[in-house]
């Protein structure tokens, strides 16, 4: 079978760019929509030159460009937007376009956290999950084919600080736990999200559907995550409990957007907004069941490499 070609929008930020090389890696005929720059920044510059060198073809234009969009979006048959959270809106003229062409098999929207349809934080975020929660009505309104990608959080958030906020390294002699430390949390690796998401522009399955990513070895509560650290350390740590009305009140006090970690861990290991509900019966499908082949970092591969 024919192989879909691929355009990947934001192939310069870190997961665009893990998702252009996993798609032309896996022989789909890759385009990646940079802006023009006259001056890029050395980690920029080392990017492009890599998806270059791998066969992934850079078109100039950007999602504010009308004409460079027609361009891109009629030479592929799949759309994956990669952008930054706070530019998610951005992407309204894109889907304009995409429903223009009605040749577009597949839409991949910039998402790619836990899913806006069931976070249980409404009116705390400063609208960062009803933007994206936007831009699905939108897409569903114009009847545009699309898969979400709902991955949870990144191993490079959170994890690397065994989920303390300001912090940079786990800790070694005390740590704090939030609410009860019971409630279950999801890590994936940005390198497995973007296999996941390619095996899936192709897939009958998720035609339509949220793909959910809660890969067996990466799911955790705050107490396994800690116990699990301990045993990589031999040593036990002094926790302080933070409920959750301390937590609240935390996260009144501390200014926007410096309590965004706050309001993200409250969501997860208080709210369980990444585990509260059955992937299936919501309609949704789940990746390391559909595609077992992925060879994925579990949680305590990567906490080996933080010893």
């Amino acid at each position: 079978m024919e192989k879909s070609r691929v355009l990947v929008i934001g192939a310069t930020g870190n997961l665009g760019y893990h998702i252009a090389k996993a798609s032309i890696g896996s022989s789909h005929p890759t385009f990646a929509l940079v802006r023009k720059s006259p001056l890029s920044l050395p980690p920029r510059s080392l990017k492009l030159q890599s998806l270059t060198d791998s066969g992934v073809l850079l078109l100039k234009g950007s999602l504010e460009d009308e004409a460079s969009l027609v361009e891109a979006v009629n030479r592929v048959d799949v759309v994956i937007c990669a952008i930054p959270s706070r530019s998610v809106l951005d992407q309204k003229l894109l889907i304009r376009i995409i429903k223009r062409a009605g040749s577009i098999k597949r839409f991949i929207p910039s998402e790619f956290g836990l899913d806006p349809d069931k976070v249980q934080i409404s009116g705390m975020d400063y609208s960062f999950y009803s933007r994206k929660a936007e831009i699905r009505r939108l897409v569903e309104a114009e009847g545009i084919p699309h898969t979400y990608i709902s991955c949870n959080f990144f191993m490079s958030y959170l994890l690397p600080s065994l989920v303390q906020p300001g912090l940079k390294a786990p800790p070694r002699d005390k740590l704090t736990i939030f609410g009860d430390g019971n409630v279950k949390g999801v890590f994936v690796n940005e390198v497995d999200v973007a296999a996941y998401t390619i095996n899936a522009i192709d897939d009958p399955q998720t035609i339509n559907k949220v793909l959910h990513l809660r890969p067996p070895g990466n799911v955790y509560t705050m107490n396994e995550l800690v116990g699990l650290w301990e045993i990589k350390i031999g040593k036990k740590l002094d926790k302080t409990y933070v409920p959750e009305d301390e937590l609240l009140k935390k996260i009144k006090e501390t200014q926007y957007p410096d309590n965004m970690d706050l309001i993200f861990i409250y969501s997860a290991f208080v709210k369980g907004d990444q585990t509260y509900f059955d992937i299936e019966s919501s309609g949704g499908v789940e990746g390391s069941h559909l595609y077992p082949h992925v060879r994925y970092t579990t949680i305590s591969e990567y906490l080996d490499a933080l010893l």
